[in-house]
């Protein structure tokens, strides 16, 4: 099983929605390591580190977001090499 990690942007309304803490769940269900904060711009940014269809999932998982979400947007990057990152945060902006 590979493991691969990404940075994730995701936007729309997705600030003040409980997107972060919805995400953080969600990493951790899948297993997944990383972190996730709110951005400046009203977006949210997020990394996650694991294996790699569960890194897809979670991608894909973030498109549509938690209930009051309104997802308009998920641009994410290739993070190489694969940081040491434990367990899983909400990190403050």
């Amino acid at each position: 099983m590979s493991e691969k990690a990404v940075r994730a942007l995701i936007s729309g309304r997705v600030q003040g929605v409980s997107f972060r803490a919805w995400t953080q769940d969600a990493a951790r269900a899948r297993g997944l390591r990383g972190w996730v904060r709110n951005l400046a711009d009203g977006r949210v940014e997020a990394l996650f580190a694991g294996p790699s269809e569960k890194v897809d999932a979670m991608l894909a998982a973030c498109a549509e977001g938690p209930p009051a979400a309104r997802v308009s947007d998920v641009q994410h990057d290739a993070v190489d090499p694969v940081p040491d990152v434990r367990g899983f945060e909400i990190r403050r902006p």
